[in-house]
């Protein structure tokens, strides 16, 4: 009955989460609330959980529930800050989210607009392989996000850019195991069934 109940408002929940996203995206134009939530995600901590969203965000795409992939895309939003600020960041560290902060306050032209796009387009994409049970193509959308991530984080960061590459590899390989035990069973009975 409570199963119920929940996909009865799983637009309404959906709906609730995808408006306080935006009100955290919003937030984040302030600029004291931008620099107070990048003080935080110098932490490490949140560098290594970020990736671990796109788990959840694809069991909920393969079980077709809007309010899971919402919650999930919300609180992937807020957990740049989850953790308190380090005592001591890395230089490598320091200096990407220098140029990280930098980007994404510095002047939006086209270019950027384009490149800032392919954000909410991979996610699309992503929740589109799973809802469609295409595993693979899921998998892969979630190996090319950890590639574009670390080669836009070279192209911009040079150098400090590499920073990234641990936590998006170590996410990339959570995932993808994570992912395939997950819907493994699901394969095995796909393929015996006539």
């Amino acid at each position: 009955m409570e199963k119920l109940d929940i996909m009865k408002h799983d637009k309404s929940i959906a709906l609730i989460f995808g408006i306080l996203t935006l009100a955290i995206i919003l937030a984040l134009t302030n600029t004291e609330f931008l620099k107070w939530a990048f003080a935080r995600h110098q932490n490490l901590l949140s560098w290594y959980v970020r990736p671990l969203f796109l788990v959840p965000f694809c069991y909920f795409a393969y079980k077709k529930s809007w309010a899971g992939i919402s919650i999930t895309i919300f609180l992937l939003a807020t957990s740049m800050f989850w953790f308190p600020a380090p005592a001591v960041v890395g230089p490598q560290e320091a200096q990407f989210l220098e140029m990280e902060l930098d980007y994404l306050t510095g002047e939006w032209g086209f270019a950027k607009i384009l490149v800032a796009l392919l954000v909410p387009l991979s996610f699309i994409v992503l929740g589109a392989a799973f809802w469609k049970r295409n595993i693979l193509m899921g998998l892969a959308v979630i190996v090319l996000i950890a590639v574009a991530k670390m080669i836009w984080g070279v192209v911009f960061g040079g150098e400090s850019g590499t920073s990234i590459f641990a936590p998006a590899i170590v996410g990339l390989v959570i995932c993808a195991v994570l992912i395939y035990l997950g819907f493994k069973k699901p394969w095995q009975k796909k393929k015996s069934s006539p």
